[in-house]
Parts: structure tokens; sequence; C-alpha cells
């Protein structure tokens, strides 16, 4: 059997974290290891159970969510973070994938499948809410003069890969990789990661799952 996904739930209402984790409980792959009620919490029970996922709320006391995924991430980079947000603003969603967020889902969906997220992230998959990822608020724009290559860079760069990463799975040298990365980001008009992550998702350039 495959080995059990560690989650933390981070959420500042113990409601919201009861009925998670109720949910998880019915999930023999996934086990809760721990709840947290702020930001400062998470880091420092993230710290301690080194979960394998850390469900984290955006809108908390003390430390929100993007800080406390932002000092996870940092202190820890094998930890998958799994942001859960009532708001679905594409501003919203770029500071969470800034922060390091692997997903970025809306808790209030009707057909919220929390236990399918958590497996994706934790197997190093990138998550958008669907209906976050189909929407889209950028009008116009290029998004088809892109090269095959560039496009296999560009998803790789959505999936979170390094440019290093991308090199050695590509077969080209970190100077080719970085070319493709300033070609691609020229042609779209961007000049941040987390903004090319989420105009290259709305504007279904890539694959997510």
């Amino acid at each position: 059997m495959a080995e059990k996904v560690t989650v933390l739930l981070v959420d500042d209402h113990a409601l919201v974290r009861r009925g998670f984790r109720r949910i998880l409980e019915d999930e023999p792959r996934i086990t809760v290891v721990g709840e947290a009620s702020d930001g400062a919490e998470a880091v420092r029970m993230a710290r301690d159970l080194e979960p394998r996922v850390v469900v984290m709320d955006c809108a908390m006391p003390l430390m929100n969510g993007f800080c406390a995924t932002r000092e996870i991430v940092r202190t820890r980079p094998d930890i998958a973070v799994l942001m859960l947000s009532m708001h679905s603003e594409e501003a919203w969603i770029r500071q969470a994938i800034e922060a390091g967020a692997r997903g970025y889902i809306l808790k209030n969906a009707i057909d919220l499948d929390l236990a399918s997220a958590i497996r994706l992230v934790a197997a190093g998959e990138r998550v958008i809410d669907p209906p976050l990822a189909s929407e889209s608020t950028t009008t116009g724009g290029k998004n088809c003069n892109l090269s095959p290559r560039e496009l296999e860079v560009l998803q790789l760069i959505v999936d979170g890969w390094s440019t290093k990463e991308i090199a050695d799975q590509l077969g080209l040298s970190v100077n080719t990789v970085g070319a493709h990365r300033s070609n691609i980001m020229r042609e779209l008009g961007i000049h941040k990661t987390a903004e090319l992550v989420v105009y290259a998702i709305r504007k279904r350039l890539v694959n997510i799952p």
C-alpha cells in the first residue's frame, strides 16, 4: 500500500477544520496529523510535525495564509501547501502562487474534492480550482505564437520546475532554458513568474490535473 499522505489543517474556524477532518477521515491514504488556528501556529506545527501537505486558509489572524505559506516553503520546500479561499479574484491566486502554494481551491465550492486535491499536490502537481482556471479575466493578448519547445518549457514552469531542473529534463543548457523563459515572457507581455503561471492556466496554454 502506498505511504499515507500526512496533512496539517489550518483555519481559524474550528468548525471548518472539523468538517475537513471528517471528510478526510474516510480517506484510507490520508491522515490528519494536526490542526492550527492561525498562520503563526501553522508555521510552528509544520516544523514540528513535518506533514506532506498543509491545507491553508488565506485570511487568518496574527499571520495570514500567504505569509505562513511563504515561511513554510522557505524552511521546508518539501512540504506542499494547498491554499483554500473564499476569494476567486486573480490577485488572490497570484499571491498564493508567489508565496509558494502548490494549489488554490475554493473552500465553498459545491463539488469540492479536497482529498483529490491533496493527493495531487502531494504528488508534485499544481492544482487550480477548475472554475478559476477556466475563467478568463484577461482579454486579448498573444497566446498562440509560442513554439512547441517554448510551450514545453512553459508547462514545466507552471509545474513548478526550476530552470536547472527544466534544463536537465529537456537536455538543454541552463542558458538556453533561461532564453526560452525570457522569450515566453516577452511574447506574452508578462514580467513575473506568478503572473505567467496564472495566465498560462487561464488561457489553457498548459495542462493541469
